[in-house]
C-alpha cells in the first residue's frame, strides 16, 4: 500500500476540523501518505438521520480504507458513546474506529497557544491567555467556548472589529495550523482513539505499523 484514505463522519461540519490531528496520528506509525476526506452528508437530499444510515451513506459516497466515526462525548460517558457507535456499526464491513474527544472536540485543539496566536491573526501578540492545561482540557465543561474567547482575546481587536470576528472560522484555522498533536496522548479519549485504530489496521486491513512509538 502507498497510501491509506480514511473519511471522517462526524456529527456536524465544524467537527470536519478532527481530521488533522487523526492525519498526525496515523503519520506517527504509517510512512506513505495519509488521505484523510470527510464525509459531507449536507448535499444528500435527503439526510439520513439514524447512526447506522449515516454510516452507510458515508461508505457509499465516501470508499476508504478506514472509517473513523465522531460524536462528542458531551454528558454521555466515553464507554456509552463508543458502544452506541458500535451498536450501529454491526454487521457493516469496513473497518471502523469511533472518534470520542470528552465533551467537545475544540477540547483538541486547546494545546498549542503559539499555533492559536497565528490562528487569532496576532502571533505575535502579548495579551495573557489563560490557556487551560493538558490534564483539564477532558473536564472543562464547555471547551467550545473557551476556545473561542481565547481566539478572540488573542486577536487583541476592540470594538467593531471584535465583534466581527468569527471564532468558528478561526478555530478552523487553528487545526491547520497545529504541527505537533502529541500532547493528546495524555488524554483518555485519544489514547483509546489512537491504540483502536492500530489494532483495527491491523486486524482488519493488515497493516503493520511501519514506526511503532509510545502511546
Amino acid at each position: 500500500m502507498d497510501r491509506l484514505d480514511f473519511t471522517l463522519l462526524t456529527d456536524g461540519s465544524s467537527d470536519a476540523i478532527l481530521i488533522h490531528p487523526l492525519t498526525w496520528m496515523l503519520q506517527q506509525h504509517f510512512s506513505f501518505a495519509i488521505n484523510g476526506t470527510w464525509a459531507d452528508l449536507r448535499r444528500l437530499p435527503n439526510q439520513p438521520k439514524r447512526m447506522r444510515d449515516r454510516i452507510a451513506a458515508a461508505l457509499d459516497l465516501y470508499p476508504c480504507h478506514l472509517l473513523f466515526v465522531h460524536r462528542d462525548a458531551e454528558g454521555a460517558s466515553l464507554d456509552r458513546r463508543v458502544a452506541e457507535i458500535k451498536a450501529a456499526v454491526t454487521e457493516l464491513p469496513d473497518p471502523m474506529v469511533p472518534v470520542v474527544p470528552v465533551r467537545m472536540q475544540e477540547a483538541w485543539l486547546l494545546i498549542d497557544e503559539p499555533a492559536l496566536r497565528c490562528a487569532a491573526g496576532n502571533p505575535n501578540g502579548g495579551v495573557d491567555l489563560d490557556m487551560p492545561a493538558i490534564d483539564r482540557l477532558e473536564v472543562i465543561p464547555n471547551p467550545k467556548q473557551v476556545l473561542h474567547d481565547l481566539l478572540v482575546d488573542a486577536s487583541e481587536h476592540t470594538g467593531r472589529r471584535r465583534k466581527k470576528l468569527n471564532p468558528r472560522r478561526l478555530a478552523m484555522r487553528l487545526g491547520e495550523l497545529i504541527e505537533d498533536y502529541s500532547p493528546l496522548r495524555r488524554l483518555t479519549a485519544f489514547q483509546r482513539a489512537e491504540a483502536e485504530t492500530l489494532a483495527v489496521l491491523r486486524g482488519g486491513v493488515g497493516l503493520v505499523p511501519a514506526t511503532d512509538q509510545t502511546l
